[in-house]
């Protein structure tokens, strides 16, 4: 079985409750999810945190004094809309539960609650909030994606893109981490015939088959603890558009076998359906281990291999292509200035030794450690000029 990463210390939960035992109680629970929990006595303790603070999910008593649990969700719908909501009480019927989902919480629970269902709804939810952060975070970082290319293996990267971009076949991009995998898979859907539809991109390594399953197949309502309402999946979102799987190598032999049955029926099974949907989509999917190697040590199906094998991307590590870095560094310190030092700060100019620094780093992350490196610098950067001294190299050069 392969390794979910421990991505939920990524997620804040807030616990509110006028009891100070089940707030104890439950931020011991939530807290063995990863998760980050805090806690508030009443509602009105919830709101300062609320705007002091940002959180993804809130599970909140319903009777306290002051501030209810409802008037909690209300607020939370109107000033937090993405926060999701779960509701507690010791008063539950059925028609408060109906009436708390209609009201916008993602989930209603009575006490005595079971351990359980409260960890598998945090897991679920918090899982579901990654994605979509991811998802968010790439549409900003690419909504106007270009490829640096001052080298001749990148120039061959540019030329491969150009030629497979039209056709809608599938596409591997296979290179190490922080090389620009999804740079490259989105400029391609930029380029194609399906530029006007959705580019919908996951990373398989950071969620479990289950959470993967329901992102990419969507799910009906009651399907598992959490579902309250029908849910398309990735698949179905694209409607024509591309779909990226970041790190496909991590899926597991299980998943790869419905992956093989979407690509040759062209369909999808939402969970807890029994009725098959129509899809269509161009499938990228980038990987920073050969696949083929994988297919040899049993790890991969050879079968769904052959399917993805139709056209492959090499991105060469940042080490190989150094004739790039100038234009890079000035790329990053243009694109993260103003989020670093303020819209009205001039930009810093990189100095010739800082860009000899540069030049002459390995970069064993690639691309990523570079444009972190360039956040650093000017984060310590003073004047108008980036220093060697502020790159943080152990021996900066020359």
């Amino acid at each position: 079985m392969r390794e979910i990463p421990e991505t939920l210390n990524d997620i804040h939960v807030l616990v509110v409750d006028d009891q100070a035992d089940v707030c104890r109680g439950l931020k011991r629970l939530i807290g063995t999810t990863g998760c980050q929990v805090g806690t508030a006595s009443s509602g009105e303790e919830a709101l300062a945190e609320l705007r002091d603070s940002p959180f993804d999910i809130v599970i909140t008593d319903i009777k306290m004094d002051g501030l209810s649990g409802i008037d909690l969700l209300h607020e939370i719908n109107r000033e937090w809309p993405e926060i999701e909501v779960v509701l507690i009480t010791g008063y539950g019927t059925i028609d408060m539960a109906v009436s708390c989902l209609q009201n916008g919480a993602s989930h209603f629970i009575t006490k005595p609650f079971d351990n359980e269902d409260i960890l598998t709804f945090v897991r679920r939810a918090g899982y579901r909030i990654l994605a979509r952060k991811q998802r968010l975070a790439g549409e900003r970082q690419y909504r106007s994606p270009r490829i640096i290319a001052e080298s001749p293996v990148m120039h061959a990267v540019l030329q491969q893109v150009e030629q497979v971009a039209p056709s809608g076949i599938p596409v591997v991009v296979q290179g190490k981490s922080g090389t620009g995998k999804e740079l490259v898979a989105r400029t391609i859907h930029n380029k194609s015939q399906v530029r006007d539809k959705p580019f919908l991109a996951i990373n398989c390594a950071a969620l479990p088959d289950s959470l993967l399953e329901s992102e990419l197949f969507g799910y009906k309502k009651g399907a598992f603890t959490g579902a309250h309402q029908d849910s398309p999946g990735l698949f179905q979102q694209a409607d024509g558009g591309t779909i990226f799987l970041d790190e496909i190598a991590s899926m597991s032999l299980s998943f790869q076998g419905k992956l093989l049955r979407v690509l040759e029926e062209k369909v999808v099974r939402p969970l807890g359906s029994t009725e098959d949907i129509n899809v269509k989509f161009r499938l990228i999917v980038a990987t920073n281990q050969s696949l083929q190697r994988l297919v040899e040590q049993d790890d991969f199906r050879q079968d769904l291999f052959y399917r993805l094998d139709v056209f492959k991307i090499q991105l060469p590590p940042l080490s190989e292509r150094k004739a790039c870095i100038p234009s890079l560094a000035e790329y990053f310190v243009e694109r993260n200035a103003p989020d670093v030092l303020g819209e009205d700060i001039p930009i810093p100019e990189i100095s010739p030794a800082a860009m000899r620094a540069l030049e002459a780093h390995h970069w064993p992350g690639n691309i990523r450690e570079l444009e972190n490196t360039i956040k650093r610098a000017l984060v310590v950067c003073r004047g108008d000029t980036i220093l060697p001294a502020h790159l943080g190299f152990e021996k900066a050069n020359g």
